[in-house]
């Protein structure tokens, strides 16, 4: 029986082992580790062994922030997990801080490649509403897959200090523009709809954001897809009533 309280701050139940007291959101991914490449000289190219290296150590990093807190996390640990050398780590990164921005950075480039790709795929005639919901979707659906990511990037980067906190307000001013452009759009064809200042898309990211949050901090990535409709009907209340 483990000793001590739960690393995550739940309580324990008699005969609970650490996987038992672990949120659901990261049992799925403390399965497989990574393959190790093979010993000795190696048949890729060089620039291809640092990118597999590089791929593993962030997911590693991700993965272990994720599940036990970015102040427990070592650079030993993320060694460990992503099965690289110490010399492999420091030829990518220079510290844990700067392994875990890139993480975040790689993510939220992932996430908002994912959104993209949902808007480009609708048609050109297609509503204005079905678009914002397909990148909307998009978002949600992203974070729902990569549950890692969800809990590295809302709850334990902002605790890195400015560094954190900065990508975390580059990616919601990311958002904001989004919106902008889109509702710019919109006007074009809904000329009836209002003009709004800058700060109110902020607000709509603000919001949208601290709903996301709410359920990753809850434990309930699974159900992200639930929110929807509910991120849809607040920009349809703000941005097209006349």
């Amino acid at each position: 029986m483990p000793n001590g309280p739960c690393p995550h701050g739940l309580p324990r139940q008699c005969g609970e082992t650490d996987n038992a007291c672990t949120p659901s959101y990261i049992r799925p991914m403390a399965a497989p580790r990574p393959s190790r490449l093979p010993r000795g000289r190696s048949a890729l190219p060089p620039e291809q062994v640092g990118r597999a290296q590089r791929e593993r150590i962030l997911r590693a990093v991700t993965t272990e922030v994720a599940r036990r807190g970015y102040a427990e996390v070592t650079v030993a640990d993320i060694v460990a997990v992503a099965r690289v050398s110490r010399s492999s780590f420091y030829a990518q990164f220079t510290d844990r801080e700067d392994c875990l921005l890139a993480a975040a950075d790689d993510g939220r480039r992932l996430m908002f490649a994912r959104m993209s790709a949902a808007v480009d795929e609708q048609p050109a005639d297609v509503d204005e509403l079905a678009l914002l919901r397909a990148g909307l979707r998009a978002h949600l659906g992203f974070l729902r897959d990569d549950p890692a990511f969800a809990v590295l990037f809302y709850l334990e980067l902002p605790s890195v200090g400015r560094r954190g906190v900065d990508r975390v307000a580059e990616a919601r001013r990311k958002l904001a523009a989004r919106t902008s452009v889109w509702h710019a759009r919109a006007r074009t064809r809904h000329p009836n709809w209002p003009q709004v200042p800058d700060a109110v898309y902020r607000a709509l990211t603000g919001a949208t954001e601290e709903l996301i949050c709410e359920r990753v901090r809850t434990d309930a990535i699974a159900e992200l897809a639930a929110l929807e409709d509910v991120l849809v009907d607040l920009h349809v209340r703000l941005l097209t009533a006349a």
